[in-house]
């Protein structure tokens, strides 16, 4: 397991070399026994029959679901093995988005959930999210005693905190759901913002690519019963992924082609896991997934004022934005739990991160790409605007996004060459290493999903932009 990635957003690894069904089981295992014992208060005690009197055994419930990807089905199969040996009640919902799950975990009050999702990896990739009670993610601190757990020996666990098979009358219950991918579509639909009728008036034109991930489970949903006309490709769940599976431009030349080519008014990808969105003009243009995150804030702020959470590496064009409506901006490390934890404290009624990651809380705490292209949708339907006149009206800027392979040995002298290199200038060391210039700046950072090192820039034009994104990738 040395190169099993471990962090805000889980765990997870190249199947068959740092992820099988084996460490998988063990994770469950102890994540059912690590939320048993902090939720033991709210546990539902089940009668059990035994030599002639009835006990009530302390019965808590994790919601399972996973992507569409080819491994899942084993690592389900072993995630649930492991909650039932621990005497975990397991609730299956199938192949679901990621946000579907966090949503039902909170709304059915399960003591929490996994997620089977490496999201944006490649297909030979899979992991574990951990959810908690309150339908998000867990949080960093509470990540990190699980962690503890998940590498220690059980011979240096203390003898108390152990967690041990249960016995064969007390094992865990698997049940059903099958009802929560309805459930996130009425919990989108009852918004006080998204006039239905008035999308379904427009016959909106969509072409939608799931890149065979779990988004053809709901998005096809979603977009029919906002009255669209819908272009679907790479709709069936298949974990076969008909591209590399980030929603980045490069990667979306398929969807691109099919909106010039039915003169479509908008394009919609999502990633595997469905939490990240990135559209696409009516001139078949990729406009970047910064955007994503920038119209759903203009648009939910037109109907509720308030603070903005993003993280560092989130566009300049945030603090316009922020500006325009008199509200301010916080930033955070990178990792949704970190922005959605901010939001909690600064009551945003809008969030999320530059990746396509658009957190509303009216539905959920989480990334939620179904719930952005409704935003969407209802701010083109709101100010009968294409969605490339609503783009140029926010301020444009420049992105260089770019990483570098490297030795995980070799990663903090990299990191102390480029403060070295940088050391004259305004640097926030919060998440990695942002550097500040006038109006704009280098961010570098360590990947929580990949063994690499992360490098974007953002200027005013994009040769400024390149310029300072290569030159930390010289050193």
């Amino acid at each position: 397991m040395s190169n099993l990635m471990m962090s805000v957003s889980g765990i997870r690894g190249i199947f068959g070399r740092d992820i099988n069904a084996e460490n998988v089981m063990k994770f469950a295992a102890i994540f059912g026994f690590f939320q048993k014992e902090r939720h033991a208060q709210k546990s539902s005690p089940v009668e059990k029959k035994k030599r002639g009197t009835v006990s009530k055994t302390p019965r808590i419930k994790i919601l399972v679901g996973r992507d569409s990807r080819t491994t899942g089905d084993i690592l389900a199969h072993a995630v649930m093995a492991g909650l039932f040996s621990v005497g975990v009640d397991v609730v299956w919902l199938g192949i679901v988005a990621t946000p579907t799950l966090l949503l039902s975990v909170k709304e059915t009050n399960a003591q929490g959930g996994i997620c089977i999702t490496a999201s944006h990896n490649p297909a030979q990739w899979n992991a574990m999210k951990f959810v908690d009670a309150n339908g998000m993610f867990l949080f960093p601190d509470v990540i990190e005693e699980l962690f503890i757990l998940l590498l220690a020996p059980i011979c240096s666990i203390p003898f108390d905190k152990r967690y041990f098979q249960t016995k064969w009358d007390e094992i865990g219950t698997k049940y059903d759901d099958f009802n929560a991918t309805s459930r996130h579509l009425q919990k989108i639909f009852s918004l006080p913002y998204i006039d239905k009728d008035k999308i379904r008036k427009k016959k909106y034109k969509v072409v939608l690519d799931s890149v065979n991930g779990a988004g053809g489970t709901i998005s096809p949903n979603l977009l029919r019963e906002l009255g669209c006309e819908l272009i679907e490709i790479n709709s069936e769940p298949s974990g076969c992924f008909a591209h590399d599976p980030e929603p980045l431009a490069k990667n979306l030349s398929q969807i691109c082609h099919e909106v010039k080519k039915h003169n479509a008014d908008i394009g919609f990808a999502t990633d595997p896991d469905v939490d990240r969105l990135v559209i696409i003009d009516n001139n078949g243009e990729c406009i970047g997934e910064e955007y994503s995150l920038l119209l759903a804030t203009k648009f939910v702020l037109r109907h509720k004022k308030g603070d903005i959470v993003t993280n560092l590496s989130t566009s300049m064009a945030i603090e316009d934005i922020a500006n325009e409506f008199g509200v301010r901006v916080f930033r955070t490390p990178i990792g949704e739990i970190n922005v959605s934890k901010a939001m909690i404290e600064q009551n945003s009624p809008i969030g999320g991160e530059g990746n396509g990651g658009i957190i509303c809380p009216d539905v959920n705490y989480a990334r939620d790409a179904i719930t952005g292209m409704a935003l969407i949708l209802s701010y083109m339907s709101e100010t009968e605007k294409s969605i490339s006149d609503l783009v140029g009206t926010i301020p444009k800027y420049f992105f260089a996004k770019d990483k570098i392979e490297i030795c995980a040995e070799e990663m903090d002298l990299f990191m102390k060459r480029v403060i070295e290199k940088f050391k004259h200038l305004k640097m926030d060391t919060t998440d990695g290493i942002k550097i500040f210039y006038n109006k704009a700046w280098v961010h570098i950072r360590k990947s929580g999903t990949e063994p690499i090192i992360r490098v974007y820039a953002e200027a005013e034009n994009e040769e400024m932009a390149q310029l300072l994104c290569q030159e930390v990738l010289s050193l």
